[in-house]
């Protein structure tokens, strides 16, 4: 069992660079909205992200320009179970978790 952690650090540190599944927060700071940007895309993965912004211009052009395979806006996992998903970058397994995906990586006998 894991507890609940907060993480501050730099970017560049591991726990900011992979998809971490548990109870855990990566914390981190920023001088602008470009480097705000700069750091949500400067990762391998790419399944969720969220913005919270009391300006909504800033929340659509961050949701528009985060490469995730979802953002939220003031909320965080929020969706219909119907909701079509998928990942950005090397997150989740494909598209709509299609197990056509996984052909890449099997070889039939």
């Amino acid at each position: 069992y894991v507890q609940p952690t907060v993480f501050k650090g730099h970017n560049k540190m591991r726990i900011f660079q992979e998809e971490i599944f548990g109870p855990v927060v990566s914390v981190t700071t920023f001088k602008d909205d470009d480097e705000a940007l700069s750091i949500a895309n400067d990762t391998l993965y790419g399944l969720g992200a969220g913005v919270w912004t009391r300006d909504a211009n800033r929340a659509y052009r961050f949701g528009r320009a985060i490469q995730a395979g979802r953002v939220w806006s003031n909320c965080y996992h929020a969706y219909p179970a119907h909701a079509a998903f998928g990942g950005y970058k090397q997150s989740g397994i494909g598209r709509e978790t299609h197990k056509m995906m996984l052909d890449h990586y099997q070889q039939t006998k």
